[in-house]
């Protein structure tokens, strides 16, 4: 009996142990399992290493910003208050300014809906594409390089071989040289008259003056110019006016035709109305 006994606790324990390949799969299935969850382990711990941008460097881009939009504010109330011969004395002090006015100015322009120099562009597209074209104020010659159009492109400063620099009031284009004169958003300076005196000097009798401004500049309302007074300067300077545009939210767009003979020079002295800077508001 108690042999039977034996024989009955060694079967027990060889139904109940498990075969040596089945022992050996589940080894190696638990080893892979560790290997995974210690992969994954190491991918959450290497994460968690990784640089992780600072409040420092976020606060140092913000001042950063902060300090750009304060030059860019400072350089366009300058360059409002000033004669064109000054501003372009001015930039030729210190290149490195135009390229943090414009720099400003472009960010200003992103946050419009749309872009005054698109208008001009579209309506050249829509005229005569032998046109020769004057762009007073060019900025980065972006209608220049949009349109097919001769264009001539004047700033202050000339950052691309197309660009000519100088005073917008002295170019050096000959007398009736041009078909399109253009100023889009470039009426800053306190002598502005003398642009417009240099535009009716280069434009050809008959042939086309194109002006965008800031709409708030000819709201009298708020300190700006009667757009009224404006287009009558111009008229007398020798231009009929052929369109006032107050469609846009932003800007105020103005067309005029060079007369084919200007009056006695005799009249009386043009009455030029006082067109207020566009200052920026601190984003």
């Amino acid at each position: 009996m108690p042999e039977a006994k034996s024989r009955k606790r060694k079967r027990g324990k060889k139904t109940g142990s498990k075969p040596q390949i089945q022992q050996q799969k589940e080894i190696k299935s638990n080893d892979n399992t560790k290997a995974k969850h210690g992969g994954q382990s190491n991918e959450l711990a290497a994460a968690s290493k990784r640089p992780k941008p600072s409040s420092s460097s976020s606060f140092l881009d913000k001042m950063k910003a902060r300090l750009a939009g304060g030059h860019f504010r400072m350089l366009n109330e300058t360059l409002y208050t000033c004669t064109g011969g000054e501003a372009f004395n001015y930039f030729k002090e210190d290149p490195s300014l135009f390229n943090m006015y414009h720099a400003g100015y472009q960010e200003q322009m992103s946050h419009w809906p749309e872009q005054p120099v698109n208008v001009i562009i579209k309506w050249l597209k829509d005229h005569n594409r032998s046109f020769v074209v004057a762009d007073f104020g060019c900025g980065d010659a972006r209608l220049a390089k949009s349109v097919q159009n001769k264009v001539f492109s004047f700033d202050l400063i000339s950052k691309d071989p197309s660009v000519i620099a100088c005073d917008m009031s002295k170019t050096p284009l000959d007398s009736s040289a041009v078909d399109v004169a253009v100023f889009c958003l470039s009426l800053m300076g306190t002598d502005y008259p003398s642009y417009l005196k240099e535009a009716h000097r280069v434009l050809k009798p008959g042939d086309w003056l194109l002006i965008a401004e800031v709409k708030s500049r000819f709201d009298p309302i708020t300190g700006g110019a009667d757009p009224n007074k404006f287009v009558k300067a111009i008229s007398e300077l020798g231009f009929t006016s052929v369109l006032k545009d107050f469609s846009n939210k932003m800007f105020i767009l103005f067309h005029f035709q060079k007369k084919e003979k200007r009056e006695s020079s005799k009249s009386k002295a043009i009455e030029w109305p006082e067109l207020k800077p566009c200052l920026y508001k601190r984003r």
